[in-house]
C-alpha cells in the first residue's frame, strides 16, 4: 500500500485515482453478441456457453430436481444462517414501504402519488471463483416485497453444467420465478430481448465483471434499466486511535479479497495508526486463501495521513466510497458532513462484513465514485412512483387562467384550447 503523507494537497482526483480498467474493446464485443442472441436466442447463448463456461447443455433452465438436489446438499448450520439474513433483510426493506402522498394543490385540484412494482425483473448472480449467493437475498427479497410479478435469475453453469447449490437453495428461498444457467454477456443480452426460454425484462440487477458492467450499460440502450453503473468493489476506512488496528486490517483485507481490481483506503490522522494497520495487514494476508488476489488488490490501495478531521471530511466526500467505515472518538463530525458513500459502517463493531450477509441492508451499491449521485439498491429499485390528479369543475376554473396564458405564451394553442373549450361549458 501507498502512504501519501500530504494533508495540505487538495488534488484528490490524483491521490485517489481508481485501478484503470485494461480490457481492450469490450464495447466491441459486447454489442457483436447482443447482436448475435437478438437475431439467434438460445442457438447463440449456447454457443457462448460452451466457449466461456466449457460446457454443452441440453437446456439452459435449471430443473426442479436440481433445486431439489441442492435444498438437499446445504448444511443445516448454512441454511440457518441464510434464513437469519433473509429475516433481517426482509424487516429492513419492508421497514421502506410508503404510503400514498395525497393533496389538493388547490381548490378541486386532487394530486397524489402511488407507487407500482416493476413487473419483470433480472437478476445476474457471477458464479466463478465467489458464488455470490448472498446478493440473491439482496435483490429478491426487496422484488418480492415489492410486488414484481416475474423474477428471473440468470447465473453461469460449472464445467459439468451444474449451478452452486446456495445460489440455487437461496434463490428457491427467496421466490425467484426461474433460474437459467447462462452468464457473463450473454446473459445479459438474453435478459434484454429475450429467447426461447428466457423472458425479457424490464430491469436488470447485479454485480459483475467488465463485460457484464459494459453489457448492462449497452441493455439501457435497448430499452432496459439497470440498477445502476458499477466498477470494482472498493472500501474507504477513517480511524483513529481509538480504533482496533487488527480488526481495520481484517476490514481492508476483506474487500480486498473480492478481486484484483479492487481498491481499499485508509485514512487516518494518527501516523502511528496508520503503521500498526500495515503491519497487522502483512501479518493477516499470510492466512488468506484468496491471498494472491488481495496482494494484488492491496498494490491498488493507498494508507492516507492527513492532519486534520475537515481534510479527511473534504477527501472522503470527493471519492465517494462504496463502503464507508467510521471508526473515531468524535463520530457525530465526521457524520453530519458525509454526503457521498454508499453504505456507512460505524464503530469497532460494525464490519463491513455485517452489511454484505446479515444486517438488514442492502450490499448492492454504487461504485466507482458514482455514489455522488446513485443510491444503492433498495425497495424503490423495484418501483415506479405514478401520479394521478383529478380536477373538478371548480378545480379547472381556479386554474384554468393561469394555464391558458402559459399555453399561448409558448405557442401552443391546442394546449389552451383544451382549456378554453371546458371554462366555456361552464359558463
Amino acid at each position: 500500500m501507498n502512504k501519501i503523507y500530504n494533508p495540505n494537497n487538495k488534488d484528490w482526483k490524483t491521490i485517489l485515482m481508481r485501478p484503470t480498467q485494461t480490457v481492450a474493446d469490450i464495447e466491441g464485443t459486447v454489442n457483436n453478441i447482443f447482436g448475435e442472441v437478438q437475431k439467434g436466442g438460445d442457438a447463440i447463448l449456447a454457443k457462448y456457453t460452451q466457449k466461456f463456461d466449457g460446457v454443452d447443455l441440453n437446456s439452459n433452465i435449471v430443473s426442479q430436481e436440481e433445486i431439489s438436489s441442492a435444498i438437499a446438499s446445504i448444511p443445516e448450520d448454512l441454511k440457518k444462517a441464510i434464513q437469519l439474513a433473509k429475516n433481517n433483510i426482509e424487516v429492513f426493506h419492508a421497514a421502506q414501504k410508503t404510503s400514498r402522498v395525497e393533496v389538493e394543490t388547490t381548490n378541486g385540484v386532487q394530486c397524489w402519488q402511488e407507487k407500482r412494482p416493476i413487473q419483470k425483473v433480472g437478476l445476474y448472480i457471477p458464479g466463478g471463483t465467489a458464488p455470490l449467493f448472498s446478493t440473491i437475498l439482496m435483490l429478491a427479497i426487496p422484488a418480492n416485497i415489492a410486488g414484481c410479478e416475474e423474477v428471473i435469475l440468470c447465473t453461469p453453469p460449472d464445467k459439468e453444467g451444474k449451478v452452486n447449490p446456495a445460489i440455487l437453495y437461496t434463490a428457491n428461498l427467496c421466490g425467484v420465478t426461474k433460474v437459467f444457467k447462462v452468464g457473463g454477456i450473454q446473459a445479459i443480452a438474453g435478459m434484454t430481448f429475450g429467447t426461447e426460454t428466457i423472458p425479457q425484462v424490464y430491469k436488470i440487477f447485479g454485480p459483475g465483471n467488465q463485460y457484464v458492467t459494459v453489457a448492462k450499460q449497452i441493455a439501457t440502450k435497448h430499452g432496459v434499466a439497470i440498477d445502476m453503473p458499477a466498477g470494482p468493489s472498493e472500501l474507504l476506512v477513517m480511524a483513529d486511535d481509538s480504533a482496533n488496528a487488527a480488526f481495520v486490517a481484517s476490514d481492508l483485507l476483506s474487500q480486498a479479497e473480492h478481486g484484483v481490481d479492487s481498491q481499499v483506503i485508509l485514512v487516518s490522522t494518527s501516523k502511528e495508526f496508520i503503521l500498526k494497520v500495515e503491519s497487522e495487514i502483512t501479518k493477516q494476508i499470510k492466512n488468506l486463501p484468496r491471498r494472491d488476489i488481495a496482494e494484488k488488490a492491496i498494490a491498488n490501495s493507498k494508507l492516507i495521513f492527513v492532519e486534520e478531521n475537515q481534510t479527511a471530511i473534504d477527501l472522503i466526500n470527493e471519492y465517494g466510497p462504496e463502503h464507508y467505515i467510521l471508526c473515531v472518538s468524535n463520530e457525530d463530525i465526521f457524520l453530519n458532513q458525509i454526503k457521498n458513500a454508499g453504505s456507512v459502517f460505524i464503530g469497532n463493531y460494525t464490519p463491513e462484513s455485517a452489511g454484505d450477509y446479515a444486517s438488514g441492508t442492502n450490499h448492492t451499491l454504487p461504485t466507482n465514485g458514482y455514489a455522488k449521485q446513485y443510491s444503492g439498491v433498495n425497495l424503490d429499485s423495484f418501483m415506479k412512483s405514478m401520479t394521478f390528479q383529478k380536477i373538478s369543475s371548480n378545480g379547472i376554473k381556479e386554474i384554468g387562467k393561469a394555464i391558458e396564458l402559459m399555453a399561448e405564451a409558448e405557442g401552443l394553442q391546442a394546449h389552451k384550447n383544451a382549456i378554453t373549450l371546458r371554462l366555456k361549458s361552464l359558463e
